[in-house]
């Protein structure tokens, strides 16, 4: 499913335009990306947790030079946990 076909079944389960669902769409995403690039997490009771983690910076190997060492930045990345409902939804 992607976000035009998810903003159309919004729609007819939440009797909204399609317009009105496409914003809500994009609402939901930049308000979860602006608290995850301010340092928090953002919970869905049931559904789940978006987080920010950060890998740590490490070395590694130019795969272009493999006798080459590389340094690998330090960086942010986004993590999913899944709530129970979610994870109970899915066994059965």
């Amino acid at each position: 499913m992607n976000k035009e076909s998810l903003s159309e079944r919004l729609a007819t389960e939440a009797n909204l335009t399609k317009k009105q669902a496409e914003q809500a769409i994009e609402s939901l995403t930049k308000i979860i990306i602006g608290e995850m690039k301010a340092g928090n997490s953002v919970t869905i009771v049931g559904f789940g947790t978006f987080s920010p983690r950060t890998r740590h910076a490490r070395g590694g190997v130019n795969p272009q030079k493999p006798s080459e060492r590389i340094r690998i930045p330090e960086v942010v990345v986004p993590k999913f946990k899944a709530g129970k409902t979610l994870k109970d939804a899915l066994k059965k």
